[in-house]
């Protein structure tokens, strides 16, 4: 059975710092690139971050650049994003997503994706 499923979700003042991991099963892992995805309130979901198969490619929306870090432990079947001067607008449901992908990129293409988790809330309020 397949299984992405996020953690470390909560909340944060502005300033703070949060870390999601997402742990998946039931499929190759290491064939995957994983994709952060995030759905605030009364917005459509938009793409945050990826990672390539083997950590060497990572993407990053605009407005996180500088501020989130995203890395993958392929022998533990888990991706990062470290999440770092969190700002109100960062407010959303954080969801992980696995693109079978057969190169070392990855792209933040909701439609392309092949497996979802069901989020984590992330609130950045004081």
């Amino acid at each position: 059975q397949v299984q992405l499923v996020e953690s470390g979700g909560g909340l944060v003042q502005p300033g703070g710092s949060l870390r999601l991991s997402c742990t998946a099963s039931g499929f190759t892992f290491d064939y995957y690139s994983i994709n952060w995805f995030r759905q605030a309130p009364g917005k459509e979901r938009e793409g945050v971050s990826c990672i390539s198969r083997s950590n060497t490619t990572a993407v990053y929306t605009d407005s996180v650049k500088g501020r989130f870090t995203i890395s993958r432990d392929n022998a533990k079947n888990t991706v990062y994003l470290q999440m770092s001067d969190l700002k109100p607008e960062d407010t959303a449901v954080y969801y992980c997503a696995a693109h079978r992908i057969p190169n070392n990129l990855c792209v933040l293409y909701q439609r392309s994706m092949d497996y979802w988790g069901k989020g984590t809330l992330v609130t950045v309020s004081s």
